[in-house]
């Protein structure tokens, strides 16, 4: 086991939930961005929240399914942290790099999907 906490998907996942959590109480409440703040604090926990789920899955192909809810709900943060920069355009560089996180989540979970269905198929 490794101590590197960028392989630890489990505590990867919930330091980046907490960073938009973090992130979403610098946003000012408008009209335009009450919607948003909580459609990106859904999909950033979900992430970590659903990973917690896979790990305790009791087959293969449970696994699958929460890794690509995992894979999705990254994807969404993404276009969330989007719409928050344009809402919010004093916060675009710390929604940058949030975005950044979001998408190596994605291309991990990605991965991991990719090559387990591989496995499931028999390829």
């Amino acid at each position: 086991m490794t101590n590197n906490p960028d392989y630890d998907l489990e505590e990867r996942t919930a330091k980046f939930g907490e960073a938009v959590i973090n992130f979403a109480k610098k946003i000012p409440h408008k009209p335009e961005t009450n919607s948003v703040i909580e459609q990106l604090v859904a999909a950033a926990t979900s992430v970590g929240a659903n990973y917690c789920e896979a790990d305790d899955a009791s087959s293969k192909k449970d696994f699958l399914y929460k890794i690509s809810i995992c894979k999705r709900e990254a994807r969404e943060t993404k276009y969330w942290l989007r719409m928050t920069a344009t809402a919010a355009p004093s916060l675009r560089d710390e929604a940058k790099v949030l975005w950044q996180e979001a998408k190596e989540l994605h291309l991990i979970f990605a991965s991991i999907w990719r090559k387990g269905r591989g496995k499931v198929n028999g390829e």
